[in-house]
């Protein structure tokens, strides 16, 4: 860890008042949370299930679930870590204006970041909705239903299909999370970027509604962005350890 990137850090949070946080896999890799788009992603060996071939298709909707249940104890039994903790003392500090994150872990609610500053953007491993009536759950009983029979799983109330409840490939998000994130951004005097590829829109482009409204612009990440170019400060990092130690200087 570079001090001088560190103290520099520390300087932007200290002199912030309004600061938008927007997390990508980065910031839970450490807490053993798969990344899906990294180097060593997910995605470098799998295809993703559109959301249009799991409404249409039965093989898909099993695929997917397959999917999900590969995955399912990795994200059950996940903690937040320092990175998480960290961004959760920005809040008690009065500093944090919005956390929106891409991650569909669930870890900056665990960790305590509270309802209203937090979107999760592309939704929630955490639990899982009808696609009829759109009552949602917890994993559990899908995950056991499946696990056993092989056969996706249909919801109790109304017999619809059951899908985690997250944001999938064709799958468009929810305009109303998305509009709250962008004035949040558009508000801000520091943007943090942590841990993003920001290669995913309309999301990644959340953080540049702040720049182009004149705010300070932070990037820590493993790994070069497209938006690198317009950073205050570009951090080359985990962020686990360059932001858990600023924060701590606060």
């Amino acid at each position: 860890m570079q001090a001088n990137w560190l103290e520099a850090l520390v300087r932007l949070l200290d002199e912030a008042q309004r600061v938008f946080v927007f997390t990508g896999a980065g910031i839970s890799t450490r807490s053993n949370i798969p990344d899906f788009r990294g180097p060593q992603g997910i995605y470098k060996d799998r295809s993703p299930v559109y959301f249009q071939e799991f409404v249409a298709s039965e093989a898909s909707r099993r695929e997917y679930w397959a999917f999900k249940l590969e995955g399912y104890g990795a994200f059950r039994d996940a903690q937040p870590n320092a990175a998480h903790h960290a961004l959760v003392t920005l809040e008690k500090l009065r500093k944090l204006n919005l956390l929106a994150t891409q991650n569909v872990d669930g870890l900056h609610q665990a960790a305590g970041t509270s309802h209203e500053r937090l979107v999760e953007l592309h939704g929630s491993n955490r639990s899982v909705e009808c696609l009829e009536c759109g009552r949602q759950e917890s994993p559990e009983r899908c995950m056991k239903e499946f696990e056993a029979s092989g056969e996706p799983p249909k919801c109790i109330a109304c017999g619809g299909w059951m899908k985690p409840a997250v944001v999938m490939f064709g799958q468009g998000l929810d305009m109303g999370r998305l509009r709250k994130a962008q004035a949040c951004s558009r508000a801000a005097d520091l943007v943090l970027a942590l841990g993003s590829s920001l290669v995913v829109t309309p999301a990644s482009d959340l953080p540049l509604a702040g720049v182009q409204a004149g705010a300070k612009y932070v990037i820590i990440n493993q790994g070069a962005t497209p938006q690198d170019r317009l950073a205050t400060l570009r951090i080359e990092g985990d962020v686990v350890d360059y932001l858990a130690a600023a924060v701590a200087r606060l």
